[in-house]
């Protein structure tokens, strides 16, 4: 049976109207057939999670999609998203931000991004600990990255059925966000994106001040989760 796509994200949205929360349609394996599905229903952000793929469907799909890189990105391939990527999630390095930077400048552009930060309990997770985070916003590194806007910060929760964990993981994940907005001003600190939630978690997400949730079984189908 197929998926009713339309359907999905018209009812994701309706959970999302008294929220300040953006869905980013996790399109990664997915047809284009599928994304000219959701993009008929109006979907035009997207998420995906290799940078092969990412080029593929941005070359071949309609240009007002808005991409967003939400997959583990190796500094090799910054190079091919950076002239159009709309928002990198996963930026899990001092590195991996630094090569961003020079993409960004090679190409003339500020390249948004949002600072990984690791919430979970599997060592498997990325993401910048937060003391780490920390001494980088310390030792000033963004007055020499002109090319970069850090618009906020991304989670991923531990994958356990323990929602009181799961809803502590988000909330101290919103908790962090707001002291670093109180702690660091800088032009290219612009705190305002929250990505934390997916398809089995993202209620408990909203409920904790997400403002982006990355959903992919939950449109696209794969798994029918029947609330």
């Amino acid at each position: 049976m197929g998926s009713d796509i339309a359907g999905n994200i018209q009812a994701i949205r309706e959970e999302l109207k008294d929220t300040q929360a953006q869905l980013i349609a996790v399109s990664k394996t997915k047809p284009n057939e599928a994304i000219e599905e959701a993009y008929a229903a109006g979907q035009r952000v997207f998420g995906e999670n290799k940078v092969q793929e990412l080029v593929d469907k941005y070359e071949s799909l309609p240009k007002d999609i808005q991409w967003h890189m939400i997959g583990h990105l190796q500094r090799n391939k910054v190079k091919y998203i950076a002239p159009f990527v709309h928002l990198i999630h996963g930026v899990d390095s001092l590195k991996l931000l630094k090569e961003i930077n020079k993409q960004g400048k090679k190409v003339d552009r500020i390249v948004p991004c949002l600072l990984q930060v690791h919430i979970a309990q599997e060592e498997t997770k990325f993401g910048f600990d937060i003391a780490e985070l920390k001494e980088m916003l310390d030792n000033k590194v963004l007055d020499d990255l002109t090319h970069v806007e850090i618009q906020g910060l991304m989670g991923m929760a531990t994958n356990t059925e323990d929602e009181k964990q799961v809803a502590q993981e988000f909330a101290g994940l919103k908790s962090l966000k707001e002291e670093l907005d109180k702690d660091y001003q800088h032009p290219r600190l612009q705190l305002k994106e929250l990505s934390m939630g997916m398809s089995g978690d993202y209620p408990l997400a909203l409920a904790n001040g997400s403002t982006m949730i990355r959903v992919g079984s939950t449109i696209f189908g794969a798994r029918n989760y029947n609330t």
